[in-house]
């Protein structure tokens, strides 16, 4: 086919097919654990990380790695601190993430051409570092949820439960955050930071109207984000579409093709 004879191409698909795999599959955690904002909030913190990236010439999805980082630890210092309204630890580290990320840009003067690349992805842009990048960590991830998936399916479910079972849930919870934060940072040259947090919901959102098993529902939502990146990735260099746009359309159409079948298999669910 025409669109594997270009390098570009072929950098790309391999990027994306492991941002679709890791994406639902750390996105399933955080669904199952009501912490979907979350992955808005290190999406906003990575914002801040590329312009500074940027400005000081340093990779951008190193330092976003960087900065989504310390915005997950920094996330669950808050929720500790802030119990009662655990949910308020999200919006005050969004909230920074995203007025670091102006005040970087209006210091870095004429970052935009570059910076808009990463907000929305950019199949033309993915070089042979962010591949290597994309690849190392992005296998990290999916051997840590692999190693952990117990753990944090006991976590995700019942707190109370994993503690009587001498889990240590604070440990599990933070080191969980962290990979959340490292699975966004790697993801944004392929669907871009303001888009990077519906690639980790949406395939598991279309998954959990169909599969019957928490197995099943993790297996599904990987199929189902690659589906959309494969889709998604196509149609960007056949339609010119801006890549992250075209991935998340795709993941929007497999969704609404989902509840279509929940609704026909069991009208009542």
């Amino acid at each position: 086919m025409e669109i594997f004879d270009y390098g570009f191409m072929r950098t790309a698909f391999v990027a994306g097919l492991v941002t679709g795999a890791v994406c639902p599959a750390v996105g399933l955690f955080v669904t199952l654990r009501r912490l979907s904002m979350i992955a808005d909030a290190l999406s906003h913190v990575c914002l801040s990380g590329v312009v500074a990236g940027l400005i000081m010439g340093t990779h951008p999805v190193v330092a976003a790695s960087i900065f989504s980082l310390s915005g997950a630890f920094l996330i669950e210092a808050l929720r500790v601190k802030y119990k009662t309204y655990s949910e308020m630890a999200i919006a005050i580290i969004l909230s920074a993430g995203v007025a670091g990320g102006a005040i970087l840009l209006s210091l870095g003067g004429g970052l935009n051409a570059n910076f808009m690349s990463y907000l929305f992805g950019s199949i033309v842009t993915v070089g042979k570092s962010d591949l290597y990048i994309i690849l190392s960590a992005g296998l990290l991830v999916l051997v840590l949820v692999r190693l952990f998936q117990r753990e944090l399916f006991l976590v995700s479910f019942d707190e109370e439960m994993a503690r009587v079972e001498g889990l240590p849930v604070m440990a599990i919870s933070v080191g969980f955050t962290a990979v959340t934060a490292l699975t966004i940072a790697i993801s944004i040259r392929i669907v871009g930071l303001l888009l990077v947090s519906s690639l980790m919901i949406l395939p598991v959102a279309a998954a959990l109207r169909i599969a019957t098993s928490f197995r099943g529902a993790l297996v599904l939502s990987v199929i189902l984000g690659e589906a959309a990146v494969v889709a998604g990735l196509f149609a960007s260099f056949y339609l010119n579409l801006i890549p992250g746009g075209a991935v998340i359309m795709a993941s929007v159409v497999l969704l609404i093709a989902s509840i279509a079948y929940g609704s026909l298999r069991s009208p009542g669910r």
